[in-house]
């Protein structure tokens, strides 16, 4: 029971990495609206008030991924070692995100800084809809196979299998799609309260971002309401090994709206659920029609964090899979078959007491960052800008 205990501490840590991370991508969404119509000045304004959080979202990314290595390295073998084309086209997005930062302004540059732009927003779109499609995946599952005995064989020691398109699969796969086009307009809708509230000494900016958050806001909304009734109606597999008690086995079967009981067996999820869905939504319906109200981007992270949090619960806890197969149920994840060992995932908590710490270093870095505003005059005449 001890592991047990670990095991979903560790799932806890995840799904708190991976709200953050959701969170976070209001930078991804801000690069997505850089092709928009604006002048130079608006544009280099967006770009800089982005520039000093983008690496925030990286390191996340990083970390998130890390975590998972750490913590459940069977899915971290089986999904991106399998799915390598879905994970490799994310990778690249955020390669060319760094590159673009870094390059944008320098002197000397070859290809324009409109190149550059062009980068930002292939990242900023498909960053965002491919990573909403890859936790798709945790609901709606994934073509792939768990065959543990193959570590035996020193010729082909691969213990896990996918489909022949090796991700492709999953990126036209159109369940997966509404999360992935909700995570994009949900990522946009938090950029544009994000430059309300950090861009505010410029009216004419800030009223584009509020018709931005409307217009957004209403188009993630049906995207994610849709999302939300193909998950309550999907069938789902869950554990068949004794109620409470976890099993290193792979015995799974298949049932019907299991992420519906699953919000109803867990009703306090179900509480921060829709706690965060109305915070998020009070603050996409504030920040469009009040013009006095800059603190939305606050408002809808929180809420998005806690419906992120929320998803990942459903999706782990519970006697749940958290990553089904749809070739063969024996196959599917769940964080008692999938995880490290005893003694690494107990080093590792001993390790997980810092980020409370790293939590506070990145708030404090916030703040410094945003104490000196950013002007039209300041970009206009600064040399140190991106």
């Amino acid at each position: 029971m001890e592991l047990a205990y670990l095991q979903n501490y560790w799932w806890l840590l995840i799904s708190v990495l991976g709200a953050l991370l959701v969170f976070l991508l209001f930078v991804q969404g801000g690069q997505s609206m850089l092709l928009q119509r604006l002048n130079p000045t608006e544009r280099v304004m967006m770009i800089n008030s982005l520039g000093r959080k983008w690496e925030l979202t990286f390191t996340t990314l990083v970390v998130f991924g890390g975590a998972f290595f750490a913590s459940f390295p069977l899915f971290y073998s089986t999904s991106f070692g399998g799915a390598y084309w879905l994970w490799m086209l994310i990778l690249f997005s955020f390669i060319i995100q760094a590159v673009s930062y870094e390059f944008r302004h320098k002197p000397g540059n070859l290809y324009g800084a409109r190149t550059y732009d062009v980068f930002l927003f292939i990242n900023g779109c498909v960053g965002c809809f491919l990573l909403g499609v890859a936790v798709s995946m945790f609901f709606f599952g994934a073509e792939f196979t768990v065959t543990k005995g193959n570590l035996l064989d020193a010729q082909a020691p691969v213990i896990s299998s996918w489909a022949s398109t090796h991700g492709f699969e999953a990126i036209f796969y159109w369940k997966n799609w509404f999360l992935g086009l909700a995570v994009l307009f949900l990522a946009r809708t938090q950029a544009a309260m994000y430059f309300i509230d950090n861009l505010a000494d410029d009216p004419q900016l800030t009223s584009k971002n509020r018709r931005q958050v409307l217009v957004n806001g209403v188009i993630f909304v049906v995207f994610f309401l849709t999302f939300l009734v193909l998950l309550l109606t999907t069938r789902g597999q869950q554990n068949t090994s004794m109620e409470g008690i976890p099993t290193l086995l792979n015995s799974y079967e298949w049932v019907d709206y299991k992420y519906f009981h699953n919000f109803i067996d867990m009703w306090w999820v179900l509480v921060i659920f829709l706690i965060g869905v109305v915070m998020v939504l009070y603050a996409v319906v504030r920040a469009a029609f009040d013009k006095k109200f800059i603190r939305g981007i606050w408002f809808s992270g929180i809420g998005t964090i806690l419906v992120v949090l929320s998803l990942f619960w459903i999706a782990g806890f519970n006697g749940t899979p958290y990553y089904p197969s749809l070739l063969d149920t024996s196959s599917s994840l769940s964080i008692y078959n999938s995880s490290s060992s005893h003694f690494t995932l107990t080093v590792m908590s001993w390790v997980s007491l810092i980020v409370p710490f790293v939590v506070g270093y990145i708030a404090y870095v916030w703040y410094s960052m945003d104490r000196t505003p950013i002007t039209p005059a300041e970009m206009e005449s600064s040399e140190n800008k991106y």
